[in-house]
């Protein structure tokens, strides 16, 4: 026993030798003639039973091509339905309800959250408006664009600060002159 173990912990390799040996053994010299025979019979027997369910299943296959050109189902209406079909099916599914109902939620919240913002916004702005700051700037524009309009030779009306602006935009779209001044060389300076 000890001699059998020791030659399964041998980590020597195959030799060229023992390779041959082994490609010697014939399985098929422990089978007698009359089994081959039988073999060879039913291998046959298999190959022309196989021969002819192809030639069944080419025939059910042009039958069925037949059908279908008949009824007017062509690839593309088949494609249509089994997607249709599957459509439906993911729809329906666990999964896809979850979802959709996780992201309708999400969607909502983010209108919300959206809806909150803008009104956030909108209120921060008017109160800006009404801020001392702002109205301390809202003055200094009125005396500039008052300041500028005299200086151009409009009148200097208060006004709102809309009348303000609508005003310096109408005089700033008229002509205003030009600088001449020129150097000898006919560079403006």
């Amino acid at each position: 026993m000890e001699t059998r173990q020791q030659g399964f912990l041998d980590s020597e390799p195959l030799r060229e030798a023992d390779e041959d040996l082994v490609s010697e053994v014939n399985l098929s010299a422990s089978m007698t003639e009359e089994e081959r025979e039988e073999i060879q019979q039913e291998l046959a027997k298999l190959e022309e039973e196989i021969g002819t369910l192809r030639q069944v299943l080419s025939s059910k296959e042009k039958q069925h091509a037949e059908l279908k050109q008949k009824l007017g189902i062509t690839p593309l209406s088949e494609l249509k339905t089994n997607f249709s079909r599957g459509w439906h099916d993911m729809q329906s599914s666990v999964a896809y309800k979850k979802t959709s109902e996780t992201l309708s939620t999400a969607g909502q919240r983010t209108s919300a959250a959206f809806s909150t913002l803008g009104s956030t916004i909108t209120r921060k702005i008017g109160d800006m408006r009404n801020s001392p700051s702002f109205r301390s700037f809202e003055e200094k524009v009125e005396n500039t664009v008052s300041t500028i309009k005299t200086k151009v030779g409009g009148t200097g009306s208060g006004g709102s600060f809309e009348d303000v602006l609508s005003s310096a935009a109408h005089a700033s779209s008229q002509d205003t002159p030009t600088n001449n001044l020129t150097d000898s060389s006919g560079r403006q300076c």
